[in-house]
């Protein structure tokens, strides 16, 4: 089951010749999401294969330009492909103003309907509770209201170890409950306990998007044991007096969070145009954080499945 995050886009406010505005996509089991659509983001999912009538949500951090300049062209374009499946959009309040006077002007022709879930409250949110994962918004520091988003997949139904199927005569309807996570009691008595007889067959993955955002403390909260986090470093640390006066982070302060909150990987990006060249924000990072990546426009990060218990056979 594909879980894997794409930048589509790069650069902070100002693009440039070769960074496209903030716009990325997660693959949770097939199923794509947007994540902050800056201008040009249609452009570039066709360029790197992504279909525009797959995406059935996006999610906006904040409604500054660069972050979302790009869904009026988006938007436009599912009506000309013909979509008539629902889109649902997550973003502050403030964008509800934005999209009525684009539907008023735009939208006379769309087939299909467009709801904005407005996002609200102090820590993390459940905004999407679907079958295998589910979806948190969290409050970000910075000028304007703000939101991180949390993605992570419900721990799967128990696998039963296939030896003691035999070994103990396990019928289908204990088998059956012990998969719900629970005890089995039989008529002799005889007790099958689930943590001795089941195994998940593989660890709930997760990850986290941080755009825009100073740093502070209880986002290392929100974001603890993530497996993938996306953090903006706009700036490199001698500019961190530029990152406090705008509400940034530093290559630096991504990097800290990522180990205060113990994540697996990292990946920064929004980065200011000032850096024609990256290296000097990785190498930042990395000497704090090693496990550092850099988004660019292309670049996939797949959250590779890890069994956290192998099934294994009595041998004679």
């Amino acid at each position: 089951m594909k879980f894997s995050f794409s930048s589509l886009g790069c650069a902070s406010a100002l693009p440039t010749v070769n960074r496209f505005p903030s716009a990325h996509v997660l693959n949770v089991h097939e199923r794509l999401f947007l994540l902050d659509c800056g201008e040009g983001c249609q452009m570039q999912l066709r360029r790197y294969g992504f279909s525009i009538l797959k995406i059935q949500n996006i999610f906006i951090s904040h409604v500054h330009g660069d972050h979302l300049f790009g869904i009026y062209g988006l938007l436009s374009t599912m009506s000309m492909l013909g979509r008539t499946a629902p889109v649902f959009i997550y973003a502050p309040s403030e964008f509800s103003a934005i999209l009525s006077d684009f539907l008023r002007h735009f939208g006379g022709m769309f087939k299909y309907e467009i709801t904005h879930t407005p996002l609200k409250g102090k820590g993390p949110d459940l905004i999407l509770d679907a079958k295998n994962f589910e979806v948190l918004s969290f409050p970000l520091k910075h000028r304007i209201e703000c939101y991180g988003f949390l993605f992570r997949e419900k721990a799967p139904k128990r696998n039963v170890h296939k030896y003691l199927i035999e070994k103990e005569s396990v019928t289908l309807k204990e088998i059956a409950k012990l998969k719900e996570g629970e005890d089995v009691t039989r008529e002799n008595g005889e007790v099958l306990l689930n943590n001795e007889y089941t195994y998940l067959p593989y660890k709930p993955r997760s990850f986290a998007y941080c755009s825009d955002t100073a740093p502070f403390r209880a986002l290392i909260e929100y974001i603890k044991d993530v497996d993938l986090l996306y953090h903006e470093a706009t700036f490199t640390s001698d500019m961190s007096e530029m990152a406090k006066a705008t509400m940034h982070s530093t290559a630096d302060d991504a990097a800290r969070a990522a180990k205060e909150a113990n994540a697996g990987k990292l990946v920064i990006g929004h980065y200011s145009s000032r850096y024609k060249e990256l290296s000097t924000l990785l190498k930042e990072a990395r000497s704090l954080f090693p496990e550092t990546y850099l988004a660019e426009e292309g670049t996939e990060f797949d959250i590779p499945m890890k069994n956290t218990e192998k099934d294994f056979y009595e041998k004679d």
